[in-house]
Protein backbone atom coordinates (compact mmCIF):
# COMPACT_ATOMS: atom_id res chain seq x y z
CA UNK A 1 0.00 0.00 0.00
CA UNK A 2 1.32 3.43 -0.82
CA UNK A 3 0.86 5.55 1.94
CA UNK A 4 0.57 9.27 2.01
CA UNK A 5 -0.11 11.90 5.28
CA UNK A 6 -1.85 15.37 4.17
CA UNK A 7 -1.14 18.80 5.51
CA UNK A 8 -3.81 20.92 5.72
CA UNK A 9 -4.90 24.03 6.97
CA UNK A 10 -8.28 24.97 5.84
CA UNK A 11 -11.59 23.83 4.42
CA UNK A 12 -10.02 20.33 2.62
CA UNK A 13 -11.89 20.00 -0.30
CA UNK A 14 -8.52 19.04 -1.85
CA UNK A 15 -8.05 16.29 0.98
CA UNK A 16 -11.69 14.90 0.56
CA UNK A 17 -11.00 14.26 -3.40
CA UNK A 18 -8.01 12.39 -2.32
CA UNK A 19 -10.35 10.51 0.34
CA UNK A 20 -13.00 10.20 -2.50
CA UNK A 21 -10.32 8.51 -5.16
CA UNK A 22 -9.13 6.16 -2.54
CA UNK A 23 -12.42 5.18 -2.05
CA UNK A 24 -13.86 4.57 -5.34
CA UNK A 25 -10.59 2.62 -6.16
CA UNK A 26 -8.89 4.72 -8.34
CA UNK A 27 -6.15 5.68 -5.82
CA UNK A 28 -4.26 2.97 -4.34
CA UNK A 29 -3.14 4.04 -1.35
CA UNK A 30 -4.05 4.76 2.32
CA UNK A 31 -3.93 8.61 3.92
CA UNK A 32 -2.03 7.51 7.17
CA UNK A 33 -2.70 10.91 9.09
CA UNK A 34 -3.78 14.61 8.01
CA UNK A 35 -2.02 17.29 10.00
CA UNK A 36 -2.57 20.69 10.32
CA UNK A 37 -2.01 23.87 11.96
CA UNK A 38 -4.96 25.04 12.48
CA UNK A 39 -7.56 23.25 15.03
CA UNK A 40 -10.92 24.78 13.36
CA UNK A 41 -9.65 23.65 9.82
CA UNK A 42 -12.37 21.48 8.22
CA UNK A 43 -9.95 18.84 6.89
CA UNK A 44 -9.54 17.53 10.17
CA UNK A 45 -13.17 17.17 10.50
CA UNK A 46 -13.20 15.33 7.04
CA UNK A 47 -10.59 13.24 7.89
CA UNK A 48 -12.50 11.90 11.30
CA UNK A 49 -15.80 10.77 9.20
CA UNK A 50 -13.64 8.86 7.17
CA UNK A 51 -11.55 7.26 10.65
CA UNK A 52 -8.16 9.36 9.32
CA UNK A 53 -5.99 9.80 12.70
CA UNK A 54 -5.50 13.28 12.54
CA UNK A 55 -3.27 15.85 14.27
CA UNK A 56 -2.73 19.38 15.15
CA UNK A 57 0.52 21.12 15.37
CA UNK A 58 1.21 22.90 18.53
CA UNK A 59 4.56 24.49 17.84
CA UNK A 60 4.41 28.38 16.91
CA UNK A 61 7.94 28.70 15.82
CA UNK A 62 9.37 27.97 12.36
CA UNK A 63 12.43 25.51 14.28
CA UNK A 64 10.20 23.97 16.85
CA UNK A 65 7.47 23.58 14.44
CA UNK A 66 10.36 21.23 12.27
CA UNK A 67 11.24 19.66 15.23
CA UNK A 68 7.59 18.54 16.50
CA UNK A 69 6.32 17.56 12.80
CA UNK A 70 9.75 15.42 12.47
CA UNK A 71 9.18 13.93 15.84
CA UNK A 72 5.57 13.00 15.29
CA UNK A 73 6.14 11.54 11.38
CA UNK A 74 8.72 9.57 12.80
CA UNK A 75 6.70 6.67 13.46
CA UNK A 76 4.01 6.93 10.71
CA UNK A 77 4.42 4.77 7.17
CA UNK A 78 4.82 7.57 4.47
CA UNK A 79 5.92 7.20 1.06
CA UNK A 80 5.04 10.67 0.34
CA UNK A 81 3.39 13.78 2.10
CA UNK A 82 1.25 15.94 -0.17
CA UNK A 83 0.14 19.94 1.00
CA UNK A 84 -2.91 20.23 -0.20
CA UNK A 85 -3.71 23.79 1.10
CA UNK A 86 -1.41 23.73 3.60
CA UNK A 87 -0.06 27.56 3.83
CA UNK A 88 3.22 26.85 6.71
CA UNK A 89 6.82 26.99 5.33
CA UNK A 90 7.83 23.16 5.30
CA UNK A 91 11.11 22.94 7.71
CA UNK A 92 14.66 20.91 6.54
CA UNK A 93 14.08 17.64 8.80
CA UNK A 94 10.93 17.24 6.67
CA UNK A 95 12.81 18.27 3.65
CA UNK A 96 15.52 16.46 4.10
CA UNK A 97 13.46 12.96 4.81
CA UNK A 98 10.82 13.13 2.74
CA UNK A 99 9.15 13.63 -0.77
CA UNK A 100 6.98 16.37 -0.16
CA UNK A 101 4.95 17.85 -3.22
CA UNK A 102 2.67 20.92 -3.09
CA UNK A 103 -0.31 22.34 -5.28
CA UNK A 104 -0.92 25.89 -6.02
CA UNK A 105 -3.37 27.46 -7.67
CA UNK A 106 -1.77 29.05 -10.66
CA UNK A 107 0.54 28.44 -13.32
CA UNK A 108 4.10 28.62 -11.15
CA UNK A 109 6.54 31.25 -10.91
CA UNK A 110 3.64 33.34 -11.79
CA UNK A 111 1.44 34.28 -8.34
CA UNK A 112 3.55 32.28 -6.00
CA UNK A 113 5.09 32.96 -3.07
CA UNK A 114 4.47 33.69 0.33
CA UNK A 115 0.71 35.28 1.09
CA UNK A 116 0.05 33.81 -2.81
CA UNK A 117 -3.09 31.05 -1.66
CA UNK A 118 -6.70 31.22 -2.27
CA UNK A 119 -8.59 33.98 -3.48
CA UNK A 120 -5.33 36.05 -3.44
CA UNK A 121 -3.78 34.07 -6.55
CA UNK A 122 -6.95 34.32 -8.23
CA UNK A 123 -7.37 38.25 -7.18
CA UNK A 124 -3.78 39.16 -8.79
CA UNK A 125 -4.50 36.85 -11.89
CA UNK A 126 -7.54 38.68 -12.62
CA UNK A 127 -6.03 42.04 -11.61
CA UNK A 128 -3.32 41.39 -14.00
CA UNK A 129 -5.43 40.66 -17.26
CA UNK A 130 -3.67 37.51 -17.90
CA UNK A 131 -5.59 35.41 -20.35
CA UNK A 132 -4.30 31.84 -18.60
CA UNK A 133 -4.45 31.15 -15.34
CA UNK A 134 -3.66 26.98 -13.76
CA UNK A 135 -2.72 24.85 -11.54
CA UNK A 136 0.54 23.59 -10.53
CA UNK A 137 1.90 20.67 -8.80
CA UNK A 138 5.52 20.46 -7.41
CA UNK A 139 8.18 19.31 -5.06
CA UNK A 140 8.34 21.25 -2.06
CA UNK A 141 11.99 23.13 -1.06
CA UNK A 142 12.96 25.38 1.66
CA UNK A 143 11.70 28.30 -0.21
CA UNK A 144 7.58 29.33 -1.10
CA UNK A 145 6.28 27.76 -4.39
CA UNK A 146 10.07 27.14 -5.99
CA UNK A 147 10.51 23.13 -6.16
CA UNK A 148 10.86 21.86 -9.20
CA UNK A 149 7.61 21.57 -11.08
CA UNK A 150 6.21 18.29 -11.98
CA UNK A 151 2.85 19.30 -13.89
CA UNK A 152 0.88 21.82 -15.07
CA UNK A 153 -2.16 22.32 -16.86
CA UNK A 154 -3.78 25.87 -17.66
CA UNK A 155 -7.36 27.21 -17.13
CA UNK A 156 -8.63 29.98 -19.26
CA UNK A 157 -9.22 33.13 -17.75
CA UNK A 158 -12.88 33.91 -18.98
CA UNK A 159 -14.19 37.57 -19.56
CA UNK A 160 -15.46 38.74 -16.64
CA UNK A 161 -14.09 36.50 -14.19
CA UNK A 162 -14.07 37.37 -10.55
CA UNK A 163 -11.37 35.77 -8.39
CA UNK A 164 -14.31 33.72 -6.81
CA UNK A 165 -15.49 32.62 -10.41
CA UNK A 166 -12.12 31.65 -11.41
CA UNK A 167 -11.02 29.63 -8.63
CA UNK A 168 -14.44 27.59 -8.57
CA UNK A 169 -12.64 26.47 -12.23
CA UNK A 170 -9.30 26.21 -11.22
CA UNK A 171 -9.99 24.21 -7.96
CA UNK A 172 -11.86 21.34 -10.37
CA UNK A 173 -8.60 21.04 -12.47
CA UNK A 174 -6.50 21.27 -9.38
CA UNK A 175 -7.92 18.05 -7.86
CA UNK A 176 -8.18 16.18 -11.29
CA UNK A 177 -4.36 17.01 -11.84
CA UNK A 178 -3.64 16.08 -8.32
CA UNK A 179 -5.20 13.10 -8.35
CA UNK A 180 -3.54 11.85 -11.75
CA UNK A 181 -0.02 12.90 -10.02
CA UNK A 182 -0.62 10.64 -7.32
CA UNK A 183 -1.65 7.92 -9.84
CA UNK A 184 1.85 8.08 -11.36
CA UNK A 185 3.82 8.15 -8.09
CA UNK A 186 1.61 5.20 -6.79
CA UNK A 187 2.59 3.53 -9.97
CA UNK A 188 6.43 4.47 -9.91
CA UNK A 189 5.89 6.78 -13.08
CA UNK A 190 6.97 9.92 -10.71
CA UNK A 191 9.49 9.80 -7.92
Amino acid sequence: MYNLVIFASGNGSTLQAIIDNIENGKLSASIQLVVSDNSNAYALERAKKHNIPTYVIKSKTFEERDNELSEVLSNVPINLIVLAGYLKMIGPKLIDKYTLINTHPSLLPKYGGKGMHGLHVHQAVVNSGDPISGVTVHFVNSEYDKGSIIRQVQVPVKTGDTAESLSQRVQIAEKIQLVEVLDDFINGKIS
